[in-house]
């Protein structure tokens, strides 16, 4: 793990941007093309306005969220109308987004397709993600119904998952494709998050799912 500590969260979120813009420039001079998945909630909000200001060759990047709650499309508690709002606008509209929004009426009934989409990505070049405090990293929560699924290393790209400290149902990436990803990297802010990270290294995974990542990931925390 590479810890970054920045002095406030303001200087956290540029120097973030920065970075995450210059990991997809590289994959992009690379490959022609790059994949950027970025999780949903207020923490990244800042990040996202700072990149949708970024000159990238943003028509060659896909982006897509770590995770998912089952809502209906355009319901404002979908991490999509976080990114459609705050990241694929301005300079980074031209981007593609891969939606995980599907008419079934479980998730469970949908991962499978939506999985092939993801596979095509696959390793995705970047992965942006925030951590609860209670360690879990995209719906990968301690507790979850299917997190034993999600973290074994054949796991299928996309599961379903229902947890009792999650409202609704979600669909997440499963711990290998996070991990997997080229470059990851784990926004996190204030003093019980740092401990929690802490605690984290010396868990399981069952018990810590951000555990997963956290030997290839770089983390940017501020007070």
């Amino acid at each position: 793990m590479n810890l970054i500590e920045y002095p406030d969260a303001e200087l956290l979120m540029f120097g973030l941007a920065d970075r995450l813009a210059s990991d997809l420039g590289t994959a992009i001079r690379q490959n022609g093309r790059a994949s950027f998945a970025v999780p949903g909630g207020t923490t990244p909000g800042p990040v996202f306005d700072v990149m949708s200001g970024v000159g990238l060759d943003w028509e060659k990047v896909t982006v897509l969220p770590t995770d998912e709650r089952w809502v209906p499309q355009g319901d404002p508690r979908s991490n999509a109308a976080l990114i459609r709002a705050r990241l694929l606008t301005g300079r980074a509209a031209p981007a593609r987004f891969l939606s995980f929004h599907s008419e079934a009426a479980t998730p469970e009934e949908a991962t499978e397709a939506l999985a092939a989409a993801v596979d095509a990505l696959r390793p995705i070049d970047v992965v942006l993600l925030g951590m609860g405090a209670d360690m879990h990293i995209a719906s990968l929560f301690p507790g979850g119904s299917r997190l034993a699924e999600a973290l074994a290393e054949d796991a299928p790209a996309l599961v379903a998952m229902r947890a009792p400290g999650a409202v609704e149902p979600r669909v997440t990436l499963s711990a290998p494709v996070l991990a997997g990803a080229m470059a990851i990297h784990v926004l996190i802010t204030g003093e019980a998050k740092r401990k929690a990270l802490e605690r984290a290294r010396s868990l399981p995974q069952a018990e810590a799912p951000v555990r997963a990542v956290l030997d290839n990931a770089t983390v940017h925390w501020a007070p």
